[in-house]
């Protein structure tokens, strides 16, 4: 009895099985010659880039370094630094331009001084700026007290607005919100007895 395929064909030609069809049921064609030892990879982003310079196209336009002839180009004066600006640990002086709107000021900006002591890599630089925020907000209601202005707490966290396009979100929040407040009521009336 003879097998289906009893002749394999020449020594490493490849032979392409039942398994090897495309999506529609097709089998490929099959790769000749330099074919089977290089496939095309081309839709591999920065596939070639090693490749001979006689192969690349874009070979006699790319100059390295980087022709700047007709650049030119004068370092502008860095932002004046007027105020306490942080940067990373990482790195050894501010940026050439930064923010300025809101100085490091009361406790958050000393929160944040300490906090850009330690490193990026350091969970403890990221707690720390994560609260100085939360300790700001706190500061910027205490100042607008101060001042003899009344926040408008709902406006400023757009209550409005979610009302308007989410309700149902916005229930879910105050629901969730009356419940941390009735379980923290509860607790404290029952720490007092």
């Amino acid at each position: 009895m003879e097998t289906q395929n009893s002749n394999p064909g020449p020594v490493g030609e490849h032979r392409q099985t039942p398994h090897m069809r495309d999506h529609s049921g097709n089998q490929p064609p099959r790769p000749t010659g330099s074919e089977r030892v290089t496939r095309d990879m081309s839709h591999i982003k920065g596939w070639g880039v090693d490749r001979d310079h006689k192969d690349r196209p874009a070979h006699p336009m790319e100059r390295t370094p980087p022709r700047l002839e007709n650049v030119h180009w004068e370092t502008p004066e860095d932002q004046p630094l007027n105020m306490t600006v942080f940067h990373s640990t990482e790195r050894s002086g501010v940026t050439p331009l930064f923010g300025t709107s809101t100085p490091p000021r009361g406790l958050s900006g000393a929160m944040r001084a300490k906090a850009y002591g330690w490193s990026e890599s350091d969970l403890r630089r990221w707690l720390t700026l994560l609260v100085a925020d939360r300790v700001d907000v706190f500061e910027g209601l205490f100042d607008d007290l101060r001042r003899g202005r009344l926040p408008n707490v709902f406006a400023e966290m757009g209550i409005r607005a979610e009302l308007k396009h989410n309700p149902a979100g916005l229930a879910k929040k105050a629901v969730a919100g009356m419940a941390v407040v009735g379980v923290a009521y509860f607790l404290l009336r029952r720490r007092s007895r």
